[in-house]
This record gives C-alpha cells, sequence and structure tokens, in this order.
C-alpha cells in the first residue's frame, strides 16, 4: 500500500465525509458502514479527543478504508496522525509553518483556502488540491467558477455548507475533484449505532460520480 497523492485520493470518492467522532468505539463500525455504501475516503476531525483513537482503530482494522486526519491546526498534530495510520491530512487553512510540518511527516495534505491570493500562494508552496473553505461563507459554487478562469490548473474539494441537494451541482465544475460533508454521519445516526442508514447516505453519495 504506497502513499497516495492527494489527487489520487480525492479521485476515490466524490464525497469525503467530515466524521466527529466522540466515542472511540463508533469509529470502526461507522468506517465499514462508510466503505459497504462506497465511500472510502473518511476525513476524521481531530476535534474530539477521541479523534486520533479512532484514526489507529480504523487504520487497523478496516482495510479497504483511507483514512485521514481533519482539522489540522498545528504543526505537531502532523507526526501524531502519522503515527496512528491516517493516509492523508486536512487543514482549514495553511501557514508556511503548517506547509513544512505536513512535509516533514510524508502526509499527503490537503490545505484549506478561501481567497484567490490564499490558493496562489498555496501554489507557491508545492499544492495544487486545494479545500475551499468554509465553502458557503466563500461564495460556493460561483466563487469556484471565479477561480477556474485565472486558476485552472487548481483542483479543490469544497467543504462548509455542502449538501446531499448540492453536492452533484458542485461535483459537475471542472474544478472540483470531491466535495467535503458531513451529512453523510448525521450525529443521531452515530448515537443510535445506525449503521444501515449510514451506509444508504455512503451509496447516494458514491453514485453522485
Amino acid at each position: 500500500m504506497g502513499t497516495m497523492t492527494i489527487r489520487e485520493i480525492m479521485a476515490a470518492a466524490p464525497v469525503m465525509p467530515v466524521i466527529v467522532l466522540d466515542r472511540v468505539e463508533d469509529a470502526v463500525p461507522l468506517a465499514r458502514a462508510l466503505c459497504a455504501g462506497g465511500i472510502r475516503v473518511l476525513e476524521v476531525t481531530l476535534r474530539t479527543e477521541a479523534a486520533l483513537a479512532a484514526v489507529a482503530a480504523i487504520a487497523a482494522e478496516v482495510d479497504e478504508a483511507i483514512v485521514g486526519v481533519g482539522t489540522v491546526t498545528r504543526p505537531e498534530q502532523f507526526a501524531a496522525a502519522r503515527a496512528a495510520g491516517a493516509r492523508f491530512a486536512v487543514t482549514p487553512g495553511l501557514t508556511p509553518t503548517l506547509a513544512a510540518a505536513a512535509r516533514a511527516s510524508g502526509l499527503p495534505l490537503l490545505p484549506g483556502v478561501m481567497t484567490p491570493s490564499e490558493a496562489i500562494a498555496a501554489r507557491e508552496q508545492g499544492f495544487d488540491a486545494l479545500k475551499l473553505f468554509p465553502a458557503e461563507q466563500a461564495g460556493g459554487m460561483g466563487m469556484l467558477k471565479a477561480l477556474y478562469g485565472p486558476l485552472p490548473d487548481l483542483l479543490f474539494c469544497p467543504t462548509g455548507g455542502i449538501s446531499a441537494a448540492t453536492a452533484a451541482s458542485f461535483l459537475a465544475l471542472p474544478n472540483v475533484g470531491c466535495v467535503g460533508g458531513s451529512w453523510l454521519v448525521p450525529k443521531e445516526a452515530v448515537r443510535a449505532g445506525d449503521w444501515a442508514a449510514i451506509s444508504t447516505l455512503a451509496r447516494q453519495a458514491a453514485a453522485l460520480r
């Protein structure tokens, strides 16, 4: 299992679920439910205490999953994520320090940008696949269409405010490789252990491409 590039990871599924886990024991059944529906790329956000242990459990037990970490905002988090078994990292923004830490860890990075200047700065640091975040507040589809004119070589994963209803429209844009969304992992379904419902949502999302 070699290292995948961020573009290869983006191509592996049309939707990258943004996963917030409060309980480590939910990690493996949730990952299996998403994979069963055809969604293999999983972004576990570092917003909870359980996150790194959840990544480690998925990496160890769910072979078909491509598990990564999201909400990386500090340089030391890259090494911790790599040690837990993460295959990629996602940040809400980008600084030279974060870019250097990502390179040092060897983890492929999907860095967040919101403006044309940030997109150009990210490209100067060697990144041509970017997360548009927060997508809705940044202008959504209109912003992506506007960015495509001057920056057609950049590929985006818009995240933030995208729903099952709007995902297909985003995916139809030439500069969108995948979309990020939390609608695949409703808190109520995770809390109730309703893995069948999550598999159904994953199947619908996988069919968007």
